[in-house]
């Protein structure tokens, strides 16, 4: 019963709010990891990002202007992760705020020794809880521009991983997933990049990925998604669990 009212209501929005074909192929034009997809998971993406449209709200600021393509194109890229999750991953948390560029969170933070200080760090994104997330839009549009890089599927990477507390790198797995070798698996790819860094050997990864296990995590699924063939050749374990995780095969 819960499932047909809820199937129902799913085509519903997407026939009251469908997305232009102009807009969507523009979109998958611009978003090299849509654009990979076969025809069938292209189709569950548009719903996909349908329905984030209609259930996120997308506040630009700064005089920050975003057309309809704008929007396409950032809810394609932020959907690429729950393609074979369901946009039920990302309940919760309903605001993105997108600013013209890299911008300074206006937050105090406290040290060590109790001391609060004012953050003065350039970011391109940021994810708070059950809060927004926060995107640099210029960024935004240097996806792929990198090897890797990808700042919204970055953002809503640790998004997932907060879904089961603070981001730490150890999202909710899947019932057949087993914990402990996720965690093998990670920590035994950070410890020997950190022995590398160390040595000074130039990284597979973005170095950012060394930050924290959350940022490990996050790095790790923008390369997942980005690069695939990179990430399965240099740290095929990892791109397993990923795989795993996402229920996804990127090339």
């Amino acid at each position: 019963m819960f499932n047909k009212i809820r199937n129902w209501r799913i085509r519903r929005i997407v026939a009251r709010h469908p997305i232009a074909e102009s807009l969507w192929q523009e979109a998958l034009q611009r978003c090299a990891p849509a654009r990979r997809l076969g025809a069938s998971d292209q189709a569950t993406l548009r719903v996909l990002a349908t329905l984030f449209l209609e259930s996120k709200a997308l506040e630009p600021t700064k005089g920050l202007q975003l057309d309809d393509a704008d929007l396409v194109l950032l809810a394609t890229h932020a959907c690429v992760p729950i393609l074979k999750l369901g946009i039920d991953w990302y309940d919760g948390w309903r605001s993105i705020i997108v600013y013209p560029d890299a911008f300074i969170p206006r937050r105090p933070k406290i040290d060590a020794a109790g001391v609060v200080h004012q953050s003065d760090t350039l970011l391109a994104g940021e994810a708070w809880g059950r809060g927004p997330v926060i995107l640099s839009w210029a960024n935004v549009l240097d996806a792929g521009k990198k090897p890797g890089r990808n700042v919204i599927i970055h953002e809503m990477a640790h998004k997932l991983d907060m879904l089961n507390g603070d981001a730490n790198g150890f999202p909710p797995l899947h019932r057949r997933m087993d914990r402990r070798v996720w965690s093998q698996v990670f920590s035994s790819a950070w410890d020997r990049l950190k022995e590398e860094q160390r040595n000074g050997s130039e990284l597979p990864i973005d170095p950012y990925a060394l930050e924290s296990p959350a940022e490990f995590f996050a790095v790790a699924s923008e390369q997942f998604f980005e690069t695939p063939a990179t990430l399965q050749e240099h740290l095929p374990d990892v791109y397993q669990q990923l795989e795993q995780f996402y229920r996804q095969h990127p090339f």
